[in-house]
């Protein structure tokens, strides 16, 4: 991986900050939009952008696509993403940013790898002898019931 292409992706605090939650855990564009407090449009295009250059990838599933850092990284991104973590430490958007993703984990549910997804089913209510089972808006997302 190019090394001037990796820096052109972090020059943008937007991108930084994708990057930044995705060394946590995968996202949909839905967990960006309420973490990062951004629009839909803006995080697309960051997330796009990102993705062309071999620093993000996306999986589909139903009608979403989950977002996550390449299983195997180049050396170079994965150095470079390594000093991201450590250089946001004190840096107090960053920090919101972590907090909004452990409250999101809370309120709604553990974001989850897509091939842990795909094998779970929640019961929500037993009727007449047989489980139901509900999903709610994203596919990382399930009600409580």
């Amino acid at each position: 991986m190019d090394l001037v292409q990796i820096y052109q992706c972090f020059c943008d605090r937007t991108r930084l900050r994708i990057l930044h939650l995705l060394r946590q855990s995968p996202l949909c564009v839905c967990h960006f939009q309420e973490i990062l407090d951004e629009p839909q449009v803006k995080i697309s295009k960051h997330l796009a952008y990102l993705r062309e250059r071999g620093m993000v990838v996306a999986e589909r599933f139903q009608n979403w696509m989950i977002y996550s850092l390449p299983k195997t990284p180049a050396p170079e991104l994965e150095a470079n993403l390594k000093c991201l973590q450590d250089c946001v430490q004190t840096d107090k958007v960053f920090a919101r940013d972590l907090k909004n993703l452990t409250a999101l984990k809370k309120e709604c549910c553990e974001p989850r790898s897509l091939e842990s997804e795909l094998k779970l089913q929640l019961p929500i209510a037993k009727q007449s002898g047989k489980q139901k089972f509900t999903r709610a808006a994203s596919p990382l997302h399930f009600s409580r019931g």
